[in-house]
């Protein structure tokens, strides 16, 4: 049995297909085509589906998936068995829930820090109990660089490649930038798992996002690096289990 979910990001939008828990395909696109979306569905003979969005109007793409699958809607107020203590469960992001229910799935009884580095940087924590309290949003990488240039009157837009994982020393503005930026990043990061190591024992470190090849780069000769676990597609496999927990509470 095939299942597809979508996250709908700030940037991007990721679809994956599940042969129950085993992921079969992913794609991450610009913005989802509904032709192609129908296309992918016909191929797969897809049978369940649910979206994660964190942006308002996805009602077109929903549309198609209550005409052609079983529709799982999800929200935060969905749970597969969280105690979830969070106190404006409405503004909760739809992608920040569904990591902790990948998280809750795939490490239980471990106390969890899950870092998203993508369009914000988010640190959200699952203690070994399985409760959720919320955690912390920062800015994310390139709105760093955006605010520095929006923000002063001279400090230039610089663009950064992701694809170059050295911080370069400060020996010029735009150098000085970057280096700004990045190491600050990571003073960041490195400052929330110090700070949650403090607090829980054994604590598991699970990264994801579009920045976390960069993070983990950085991190891999850390006093951390044994606690670290890369998972790309938390998300997308967090909601995945909400469609395996909906057919486990009919059963």
């Amino acid at each position: 049995m095939h299942n597809l979910v979508i996250d709908i990001g700030n940037t991007n939008s990721k679809i994956a297909v599940f042969n129950e828990t085993v992921l079969v395909l992913f794609e991450s696109l610009d913005q989802i085509d509904q032709d192609a979306l129908i296309e992918l569905l016909e191929k797969y003979s897809i049978v369940n589906s649910t979206v994660s969005s964190v942006k308002q109007d996805v009602s077109a793409i929903i549309a198609v998936l209550e005409a052609k699958t079983k529709y799982i809607p999800f929200s935060t107020q969905v749970n597969t068995g969280v105690k979830n203590y969070y106190q404006s469960v409405v503004t909760l992001g739809q992608d920040r829930w569904a990591k902790v229910i990948a998280v809750h799935h795939a490490y239980p009884h471990q106390n969890c820090l899950i870092v998203d580095a993508g369009t914000c940087i988010t640190y959200d924590l699952l203690n070994s109990t399985g409760e959720y309290y919320g955690g912390s949003i920062s800015l994310g990488i390139h709105m760093r660089f955006e605010a520095l240039n929006h923000y002063t009157g001279k400090l230039p837009l610089v663009k950064w490649d992701r694809e170059l994982q050295s911080i370069p020393k400060g020996t010029d503005t735009d150098t000085a930038i970057i280096n700004g930026v990045l190491q600050g990043v990571i003073n960041e990061v490195e400052g929330f798992i110090t700070l949650q190591n403090k607090e829980n024992t054994d604590l598991k470190v699970v990264i994801t996002g579009g920045d976390a090849t960069f993070l983990l780069e950085q991190l891999k000769n850390s006093i951390f690096a044994p606690q670290i676990i890369h998972d790309p597609y938390l998300v997308l496999k967090g909601l995945n289990e909400v469609i395996a927990f909906e057919y486990v509470q009919k059963d």
